[in-house]
């Protein structure tokens, strides 16, 4: 059937659309699960990180050096964005849970790592060495900016203690959710530096309470679960880790059931929104839908309304 004539059958049907509500808060019931198998993982292959198909399109990205309770070291930056460029480019991932191994989310910096590569050159002057490490500082940055850029929605589960580093990575994800005993912190003040990896510039348009967020930069305090979901860091609080990750997967099952198109369109839209005015983000979704409003996908969604059967769409 053409676009227009599939169309006209939308418009001259549009009044039997159903609107009643879905079963449960994301209706996860009637999400069909036996789609075909789960996608090959074995071409991500890492030292510091550990990525699964729990699901079919689903990719589960584990921190894995919980020996060091997933201190990030100069290999894990690296390969964390590695990782993620892979994901942006995988047409069978559709969204992403990332967690952490062991007992804690993670340390934050590995310092030790760290400081054998900051050590300064006695040799050059202030100028070089300041080149030196921005030079350092970018690709760090980059670990965490490339998760935002990825159009695959990314959900951080987050158990125990998410420091310093953790705290600048879960910051570029869409979705925070943490177990009971979770707790956060800027530490990078207790370390003599101002946090430079995405917590300043991302945290207070998360949260949008900018007394709290220079109380946390200033002080390096712990912020506690509960606060954490009361001021909009996390919108769920699990438990304890198992229900946690059951979480995180039903979650992640509703978001890979929906069109690609229209998810992938909607982080676009959301994270270019952030940065720009009103008028600049309608801008873009406009010139983003003129495109997009021609897929398949719209058709196929609206269709299996009518007809009460889950939608099947193809990769993107």
């Amino acid at each position: 059937m053409s676009l227009s004539s599939m169309s006209r059958v939308l418009l001259r049907n549009y009044r039997h659309l159903s609107l009643s509500a879905p079963k449960g808060p994301h209706n996860i019931s009637a999400i069909s699960t036996s789609r075909g198998m789960a996608s090959d993982a074995s071409s991500y292959q890492f030292e510091t990180l550990k990525v699964t198909t729990p699901q079919e399109n689903i990719l589960h990205v584990e921190l894995n050096r919980p020996e060091k309770r997933n201190a990030m070291n100069m290999v894990f930056f690296r390969e964390m964005k590695e990782c993620f460029t892979k994901i942006a480019e995988d047409s069978d991932c559709r969204v992403v849970v990332l967690s952490g191994a062991g007992k804690n989310f993670t340390a934050g910096l590995d310092l030790m790592d760290a400081a054998t590569i900051m050590a300064p050159d006695g040799d050059q002057d202030i100028g070089r060495r300041a080149e030196v490490l921005r030079k350092f500082i970018i690709p760090l940055q980059e670990s965490n900016t490339v998760i935002e850029r990825c159009l695959k929605p990314v959900i951080a589960a987050v158990h125990s203690a998410c420091v310093g580093g953790g705290v600048d990575m879960i910051t570029a994800c869409d979705i925070r959710m943490c177990t009971k005993d979770a707790w956060f912190t800027i530490k990078e003040v207790d370390i003599g530096i101002a946090a430079d990896l995405g917590t300043l510039q991302r945290f207070p348009k998360i949260v949008g309470n900018d007394s709290l967020v220079r109380e946390l930069a200033y002080t390096g305090r712990a912020l506690p679960s509960e606060e954490a979901k009361e001021v909009g860091l996390v919108s769920r609080i699990f438990p304890d880790k198992e229900a946690l990750m059951d979480g995180a997967m039903e979650l992640a099952k509703v978001i890979a059931s929906k069109s690609p198109v229209a998810v992938q369109g909607t982080k676009s839209s959301l994270v270019y929104s952030r940065d720009h005015s009103v008028n600049d983000g309608l801008d873009h979704v406009r010139v983003w839908n003129m495109s997009m409003l021609q897929s398949e996908d719209m058709m196929k969604a609206a269709m299996a309304s009518m007809q009460k059967t889950d939608a099947t769409f193809s990769k993107l």
